[in-house]
C-alpha cells in the first residue's frame, strides 16, 4: 500500500469504513433487486434453497405416507409418480447444488482475502435464474402436470409417446434453466479462487475448503454440459419431432441414459466435495491442530475429480453394455474409493493426534464419519456387478443414494452452519435444541434407509406405488415411514434453533471458535466489503499465528486501504504463486441480470406453451439486456473511465490484457468444449450403436461450402490475432477497420454456413442422422454470430474510446472466442462431412 494512503487510515480510519460502505454498500427497498454482492447474493442462494428443501421434504413424507401399509391409496398411481419425480428432482437440482453453491458464493471471498467474487454480475444472473427456473419446475406440481417419469427422465418414458402431457417440457425447460445458473457460478468461482486469492496466498497456503470448491465448480463446468445438451435434444424430439432417441428413426434410448449420467455420477462427487471440504475445515479446528496431510487430501480432490468422470457407467450395467465395459466401470467405481478412504483416514488421524472439543458442530460431523462409512461400503457393493443386477431398480439403490447424498451432504451441510452461524449472525446456536435436533435427524434417518436396505434385499422393487400384503415388506415399511417422521421432526427443530438463535442467541465474540481461516476476521455480521484492507499471507493458518490479524485488517493497516477513486476494487493475483498482478475493479449494482433472467423466463415459458415466435422474440430481447448488460465494462462511465490508481500500486485489470475476463471467457469455453464434444459423443454413438441408424452414400452437406465457411471463419480469427498483437505493443491504429473487417468475415461464414444447411435438404423430423447434422449446423451459426455481434460491439467501444491502446482487455476476451468457433467449426467438417465419406455409411 502507498504511502499516502496508509497515512489517510491512519488519521481516520473510521472515515475509511464509511467510504467504503458508501462505495460497496447494499440499497434498500426496490434497488435491492439490483444487488450484486457476493454476501447478500449467497445468502438468498442458500433461503431459497432451504424453501426448496422444505418442499423436497413435503414430498418426501408424502412418499412415505404411501409407503407405510400395504394397499394405500391415499395417492393415485399417476400422483404418486409425480411427487417422486419432483421429489428427487428438487432435492438434487434445486437444493443440493444450489444450497452448497450458495455457501460457496458467501465464504469463498472471505476466505481467500477478497472483497467480493470476480463477476458479481453473473452471480446475480445465476441467482435470478436459478429462482424463475425452480418456480417453473415446482410450479407443474401445483398445476398437477408435474413430470411422472423419475427424476432421471429415461428415454423412453419421457418421449411424447408415453408422456404426452405437459410434465417432461417443465422439467427439461426448468432444470435447463437451473443449469444455466448452475454453470454461471461455476464459472465465477473457478476464477475467483484463482485470481483473487490475497496477495502471498500460494495454490500450496490456500484453505481446504477452498481446494474443494475449487474442484466441485471445475467438475460443474465439464459436467452439467452434457445434461444440458441432453435436455435440448429431448425438448427438440418432444416439441419438433426431431427423433434423437427413437429407434425406428436411427436414435437410441440409451444415449439418453450415456448423457444423463455423463452428468449424473459426476454430480454425486460434485456434492460430496463441498461437504468434505467442510469437514476438512471443521475437524482441525475442533482438534485444536493443523490437518494431517494436507498434500495427501488435496491430491485425494484432485483424483476424485478425475476418476469420478469415468464411472458414469455404473448406474447402467443393466442395460446390455459389453462384458468388458462391464468389468471397466466396475473397476472405476472401486478405484474411487481410495481417494475417499485417504480423506477419511485423515481426517480420523487429525482427530486422534490432537484434542477434540465436542461442540454442536462436531456432532453432525461423527454423524457424517458414520453415514457415509456405511454409503461407500454400500457403493462398492453396488460396483460389483453381479450383486448390481440383483438389486438394480430396489429400495437398496434408493437406501444407498441416501445414505451418499444425506449422509455424505446434509450432515456436512448443518454442521458448517453451525460453524458459520456465528459470521452470519454475530450470535451462538443453541447447544440443547441443537442436540435435539442432531439426535433425532441421526437416529430418523437410519431408521428410515438402514431397513430399505433390507426391503431392497427381499426385492421391493422402486418407482411402485404400493404393495400387497404378503410380500414380507409390511412392517419394514412401516418402521421406515415411521423413522422418517422422527427425521423430520429433528430437521424441524434444526430449522427452529436457527430461525431462533438470529433473535435469542448468545452474541459471539470474534472468532469464536478460535478459527485459523481469514472469513474469522470480519465483523460479525460481515460488511459488503469484507475487508477494509487486504493482508499479505504468508501462512495455511492465518488466524492462528497472528490473533490480531482481524484488528490491524479493520484498522487499514494492509493493502489496497482506499476509497477515494470511487471504485469497487481488490486484488488481481497470480493463479499459481498468489502475487499481485494488477486491481480488479468490479461492477456496481446493476438491473441487467435481473431484466435478462425475466426475459430467459418469458422464453422458458413461451416454449411450454408452444407460442414459438413469443420464445424467438425474447430471445432477442434478453440478448439485448446481455449486451447493454456488456457494454457497461471496462473504460466505461459507469466503469472506470480513469486509470488512476494510488502510487505504487499495479494498474486496473481493465488496463491489461489478462484480466479475470479473459479466465471467465476461458472457462465458460470449457463448458461450452464439453457440451461439444458430448454432440460428437452422441453423433459417433449412434453411427457405431443404433441398431436402426441410416446413413446416405454421401454426405448431404456441401463439403466446398463448409471449407469455405472454415478458411473464412480461420482469416477471420487470422485479422483479430493480428490486432491484439498491435495492442500488445501499444498499437491501436486501424483498430475499429481491423474488427469490422473480422465481423464482416464472420458474417460471410454465417451466411456460407446457412446455404450449406439450407442446401442439403435435410429431413430432421424423419431421421435421426439428419437431426443430428442440423443441431451441429445450428450450433456452429449461432457461435459464429455471437462472434460477430461481440466483434462489431468491439469495433464500436473504439469509436467511443472504450477500448484501445490504453484499455486492451476486451479484445483479449473475444479472440478466444474467434480461436474456438475455428477449431470447433474444422472438427464439425471433419466429422460430419468427411469422415462419412472416407468411411461411407
Amino acid at each position: 500500500m502507498s504511502s499516502v494512503s496508509q497515512k489517510a487510515v491512519e488519521q481516520d480510519p473510521k472515515q475509511l469504513h464509511e467510504d467504503l460502505h458508501d462505495i460497496w454498500g447494499n440499497p434498500k427497498g426496490l434497488k435491492a433487486l439490483t444487488i450484486v454482492n457476493h454476501t447478500t447474493l449467497g445468502l438468498r442462494f442458500m433461503i431459497t434453497g432451504m424453501v426448496f428443501f422444505l418442499i423436497g421434504g413435503i414430498l418426501a413424507m408424502l412418499v412415505r405416507t404411501q409407503l407405510a401399509m400395504p394397499d394405500q391409496d391415499f395417492m393415485s398411481p399417476d400422483i404418486y409418480n409425480q411427487v417422486t419425480t419432483m421429489h428427487g428432482t428438487v432435492m438434487m437440482f434445486l437444493f443440493a447444488i444450489p444450497m452448497l453453491e450458495g455457501l460457496a458464493i458467501y465464504m469463498i471471498p472471505k476466505m481467500i482475502g477478497a472483497r467480493d467474487l470476480v463477476c458479481p454480475r453473473l452471480t446475480s444472473l445465476g441467482y435470478w435464474c436459478y429462482l424463475f427456473g425452480g418456480i417453473i419446475l415446482t410450479s407443474s406440481l401445483i398445476l398437477e402436470i408435474a413430470p411422472s417419469s423419475g427424476w432421471f427422465m429415461y428415454t423412453p418414458l419421457s418421449s411424447s409417446e408415453f408422456s404426452p402431457d405437459l410434465g417432461p417440457d417443465f422439467w427439461l425447460l426448468g432444470i435447463t434453466f437451473v443449469e444455466i445458473s448452475a454453470l454461471s457460478a461455476g464459472v465465477e468461482i473457478v476464477v475467483s479462487i484463482l485470481r483473487t486469492r490475497t496477495q502471498g496466498m500460494a495454490l500450496h497456503k490456500m484453505p481446504l475448503f477452498a481446494w474443494y470448491i475449487l474442484a466441485m465448480a471445475l467438475m460443474i463446468v465439464v459436467g452439467f454440459p452434457p445434461l444440458i445438451l441432453a435436455s435440448v435434444m429431448l425438448e427438440l424430439e418432444r416439441a419438433v419431432g426431431m427423433p434423437f432417441f427413437e429407434v425406428a428413426s436411427g436414435g437410441d434410448p440409451i444415449l439418453w441414459q450415456h448423457l444423463f449420467w455423463l452428468f449424473g455420477h459426476p454430480e454425486v462427487y460434485i456434492i460430496f466435495l463441498p461437504a468434505a471440504g467442510i469437514i476438512s475445515t471443521l475437524i482441525p479446528v475442533f482438534a485444536g491442530r493443523p490437518i494431517v496431510g494436507y498434500g495427501w487430501v488435496v491430491f485425494a480432490i484432485i483424483v476424485t475429480g478425475f476418476i469420478s468422470f469415468g464411472l458414469w457407467v455404473h448406474h447402467m450395467f443393466t442395460v446390455g453394455i459389453p462384458q468388458l465395459a462391464q468389468a471397466f466401470f466396475s473397476a472405476a467405481s472401486m478405484l474411487v474409493a481410495v481417494p475417499t478412504a485417504i480423506q477419511v483416514f485423515v481426517w480420523l488421524a487429525t482427530l486422534w493426534l490432537g484434542k477434540p472439543k465436542m461442540k454442536l458442530p462436531m456432532l453432525w460431523v461423527l454423524g457424517f464419519l458414520i453415514i457415509f462409512v456405511c454409503g461407500g461400503l454400500t457403493g462398492v457393493m453396488l460396483a460389483l456387478v453381479p450383486f448390481n443386477w440383483q438389486v438394480h431398480d430396489t429400495h437398496f439403490v434408493v437406501a444407498h443414494m441416501h445414505y451418499v447424498l444425506v449422509g455424505g451432504m446434509f450432515f456436512p451441510l448443518i454442521a458448517g452452519l453451525y460453524y458459520w452461524l456465528p459470521l452470519f449472525s454475530g450470535r451462538m446456536p443453541s447447544e440443547n435444541l441443537g442436540r435435539w435436533g442432531f439426535w433425532l435427524t441421526f437416529l430418523g434417518f437410519n431408521g428410515t434407509f438402514l431397513i430399505m436396505h433390507w426391503t431392497g434385499l427381499l426385492g421391493m422393487p422402486r418407482r411402485v406405488y404400493t404393495y400387497d400384503t404378503g410380500m414380507g415388506w409390511d412392517i419394514f415399511n412401516l418402521l421406515s415411514s415411521v423413522s422418517s417422521f422422527v427425521m423430520s421432526a429433528g430437521i424441524a427443530m434444526v430449522l427452529l434453533d436457527i430461525a431462533l438463535h438470529f433473535r435469542f442467541g448468545k452474541p459471539a465474540k470474534q472468532n469464536p471458535w478460535n478459527a485459523d481461516t481469514l472469513e474469522w476476521a470480519n465483523t460479525m455480521p460481515p460488511s459488503a466489503y469484507n475487508f477494509v484492507s487486504l493482508p499479505r499471507i504468508e501462512t495455511r493458518h492465518p488466524l492462528w499465528d497472528d490473533p490480531n490479524l482481524p484488528v490491524t485488517m479493520a484498522e487499514g493497516k494492509h493493502s489496497l486501504a482506499v476509497a477515494t477513486h470511487g471504485r469497487r476494487e481488490m486484488w488481481g493475483t497470480d493463479p499459481i504463486s498468489g502475487k499481485v498482478r494488477e486491481i480488479i475493479h468490479l461492477p456496481g449494482n446493476s438491473w441487467w441480470p435481473l431484466f435478462a433472467a425475466m426475459a430467459l423466463a418469458v422464453v422458458c415459458i413461451s416454449l411450454l406453451v408452444r407460442v414459438y415466435a413469443l420464445a424467438g422474440v425474447f430471445v432477442l430481447i434478453a440478448g439485448v439486456f446481455l449486451l447493454r448488460w456488456s457494454w457497461e465494462n471496462g473504460a466505461h462511465p459507469k466503469a472506470a473511465p480513469d486509470a488512476d490508481v494510488s502510487p505504487g500500486d499495479p494498474p486496473l485489470h481493465s488496463r491489461t490484457m489478462d484480466g479475470p475476463g479473459v479466465w471467465a471467457m476461458g472457462t465458460f469455453l470449457i463448458a461450452n468444449g464439453s457440451f461439444f464434444l458430448s454432440y460428437l459423443f452422441g453423433w459417433f454413438y449412434l453411427w457405431t450403436v443404433s441398431p436402426e441408424w441410416s446413413m446416405p452414400d454421401t454426405s448431404p452437406l456441401s463439403l466446398v461450402g463448409l471449407v469455405v465457411a472454415a478458411l473464412v471463419m480461420t482469416a477471420g480469427y487470422i485479422v483479430m490475432v493480428k490486432m491484439i498483437r498491435g495492442l500488445r505493443r501499444q498499437q491501436d491504429a486501424g483498430l475499429a477497420s481491423g474488427f469490422y473487417l473480422a465481423g464482416a468475415l464472420g458474417a460471410v461464414q454465417v451466411a456460407v454456413t446457412t446455404w450449406v444447411m439450407l442446401a442439403a435438404d435435410l429431413a430432421p423430423t424423419e431421421t435421426t442422422h439428419d437431426a443430428v447434422l442440423l443441431l451441429g449446423l445450428i450450433y456452429a451459426l449461432f457461435h459464429g454470430g455471437l462472434a460477430v455481434v461481440l466483434t462489431v460491439m468491439q469495433a464500436l467501444r473504439v469509436r467511443y474510446g472504450y477500448v484501445g491502446a490504453h484499455a486492451p482487455f476486451e479484445p483479449a476476451v473475444v479472440v478466444q472466442l474467434w480461436r474456438y468457433n475455428a477449431v470447433v467449426f474444422w472438427i464439425l467438417v471433419g466429422s460430419l462431412a468427411v469422415l462419412p465419406r472416407v468411411i461411407g455409411g
